[in-house]
């Protein structure tokens, strides 16, 4: 009896297995998760052929560019933003059900917004924004119980505003600004919203014709059945009627423009976020989980100095592990007590996690008390590339290629995709983190600014690691994104090498001159005694020049004439390098000592971190993104 049973229950769950299989698969073997992102690359027009390696005959869409899937291999991202993409949003995509994020602002997308993407149940953010959709915003959206965020700003949308959007009941934020909506305005239940730049919006919606802002009356009619007097007083009764008139248009024109200038700062004043009121430890942002101190206490062990992962100039990185076993990176910050007030906390965590790119570090959670602050990251135990670089077996060459075009669009969408765009301010290769298949992953990114809490790119303090920093941004405190550019061409020579960059100088017996000493080799065609030693001749000549020479590019002297990430990212990737190259050796540029001044002035900056410290205690963060 109980082998039949046994049997029966081994059948019932192969059959399951058979069914979700089969949920996946069409009756042709083909992954519908393919076919509904193949449906969407083809309304759109793509000009810089970013979906290129979307292909209708593969397996799995998991390895595709834009493209972000859930350890189980299931579609959860779909991010192409500032592509230039045109054409119409496919109705397909209401196929990847699994979705949690869609990005897809700063693009020329037109027609009607897809009234399938209510069928997204796990949809958590859906930014449309700075497109070009038409139409009205589809009711249906209601059903989209798990959404966040919903920005639709900056589109042609037209009509009255769903009221159904308001059982959204997790909306934490809702941007419909600069659309031509109208009608009234449902109370949304969102902490932040915003709907200005919609003239036909009413006021409160009781207005008569709710076709705009109801204007209040500026005149009334006379009684004419009254006695008309004397001509004398007739004409005093008219200066009268008109002075008084003129007084009282006067008087509402200032009541009313009080009223826009008052009305448009509460507008402003709605895109703070605010948590007043609230259980704070229950208040969560956007996709984000926020921690009880307590809890990441327990997870470190206290912090404990035998999980440190890292040291770094923004605090230190702990190991942990959360009550359900899952592993996590703690960034503990530096003075927390001094990171600005928890709205600014919480807005500029907000920005860093909105970037959301298939090479950055994803955000996991945050915690915040009155002295400490801390980011919480899924843990990466493939580490980063400064600890790759130190440990057996080593990293191939086709590897350590891979890693740097990774980087580098990470980089690229940080400076162009990203709004508002982020400067990282410390490049270097332990802030590269490597996944299950060593695919690069940039992190640390935005925390400059979180512990600056200044508008201003200049500081009063340098933040970087010495060898990595820029000579204007040493010298000046001015960062930019071609800080960023000059650290990501020495991360290209730590790849090459397999060393640190404090490093070079000593390998060349030249301290303070290692650029000096790259350039020489270049010109002597030596570039074998750059490569890693323990790569033993396993490398291609033409990529190893092509990669050296666009770690000169980068690092040139004058920020102008540095290449964007944009060009870099190219160039990686075997286009327009031979041209910039040739274009750089025309242009005469002064025989600067980068490393000497580097190494002169670093006392001088409280946040310039050595890694020779830190050995190969690399920061080690992320798992799955």
């Amino acid at each position: 009896m109980m082998r039949e049973i046994k049997g029966v229950f081994w059948s019932v769950l192969f059959l399951c297995v058979l069914a979700s299989a089969a949920a996946l698969l069409s009756p042709k073997g083909v992954n519908f998760e393919v076919q509904a992102l193949m449906g969407i690359k083809a309304s759109l027009k793509d000009p810089h052929g970013v979906l290129d390696n979307w292909d209708g005959d593969a397996v799995d869409p998991c390895s595709w560019s834009m493209v972000t899937c859930s350890p189980d291999g299931f579609v959860v991202g779909l991010g192409t933003p500032s592509q230039n993409l045109s054409g119409l949003l496919s109705p397909s995509i209401g196929n990847l059900t699994n979705l949690q994020i869609i990005l897809l602002q700063n693009n020329n997308i037109t027609g009607p917004i897809p009234v399938e993407i209510e069928r997204l149940s796990s949809l958590q953010t859906l930014d449309l924004s700075n497109n070009l959709f038409t139409g009205k915003i589809p009711p249906t959206l209601g059903r989209l119980k798990s959404l966040k965020y919903m920005r639709f700003n900056n589109n042609s949308l037209t009509g009255e505003i769903p009221v159904s959007l308001t059982n959204m009941t997790q909306l934490s934020l809702v941007d419909l600004s600069n659309n031509n909506l109208s009608g009234p305005v449902p109370r949304f239940p969102s902490r932040t919203f915003n709907i200005v730049g919609n003239p036909l919006i009413c006021a409160t919606g009781s207005e008569p014709y709710c076709n705009g802002m109801a204007l209040l009356p500026i005149s009334m009619p006379l009684n004419t059945s009254q006695t008309t007097p004397p001509s004398g007083e007739q004409k005093n009764h008219k200066l009268a009627i008109v002075f008084g008139s003129s007084l009282g248009c006067t008087c509402i024109l200032i009541l009313g423009i009080g009223l826009f200038l008052w009305s448009r700062r509460r507008q402003e004043q709605q895109m703070l976020y605010d948590g007043r009121g609230r259980d704070l430890e229950e208040v969560s942002l956007g996709n984000l989980r926020r921690f009880q101190f307590k809890e990441l206490q327990i997870a470190t062990n206290n912090f404990s100095g035998k999980n440190i992962l890292g040291k770094g100039g923004f605090g230190n990185v702990y190991k942990g592990h959360l009550s359900d076993g899952t592993a996590v990176a703690v960034k503990r910050l530096k003075d927390g007590s001094a990171i600005g007030g928890e709205r600014q906390f919480q807005t500029e965590v907000e920005m860093i996690s909105l970037a959301v790119h298939r090479n950055l570090l994803r955000l996991y959670g945050f915690c915040m008390t009155a002295t400490e602050k801390l980011l919480v990251y899924p843990y990466m135990s493939n580490g980063s590339v400064a600890s790759r670089l130190k440990v057996k077996p080593v990293l191939d060459w086709g590897t350590r290629k891979r890693i740097s075009i990774g980087a580098a669009r990470g980089l690229l969408y940080l400076h162009e995709q990203c709004d508002p765009k982020i400067i990282h301010r410390d490049v270097k290769a332990a802030n590269i983190l490597l996944d299950e298949s060593c695919e690069a992953v940039v992190g640390d990114f935005g925390l400059a600014k979180l512990l600056d809490h200044q508008d201003s790119h200049v500081t009063t303090a340098v933040r970087g690691t010495v060898g990595h920093i820029a000579p204007e941004y040493l010298s000046t405190g001015q960062s930019s994104e071609k800080t960023d550019v000059f650290g990501f061409g020495i991360l290209l020579l730590e790849l090459i090498t397999g060393m640190r960059a404090i490093e070079f100088g000593k390998a060349a017996n030249q301290k303070g001159a290692m650029l000096d000493w790259v350039k020489k080799i270049h010109q002597e065609k030596k570039l074998d005694a750059l490569v890693d030693k323990d790569l033993k001749d396993k490398y291609d000549q033409i990529e190893l020049e092509e990669m050296v020479q666009v770690a000169l590019l980068c690092t040139q002297y004058l920020p102008g004439h540095r290449p964007k990430m944009s060009e870099v990212v190219r160039m990686l990737e075997g286009d327009g390098l031979a041209e910039r190259w040739e274009a750089s050796q025309k242009t005469e540029q002064p025989n600067h000592k980068y490393g000497a001044h580097a190494l002169s002035s670093s006392e001088r900056f409280s946040d310039l971190t050595d890694d020779s410290s830190v050995l190969a205690q690399a920061i080690e963060l992320s798992g799955p993104r």
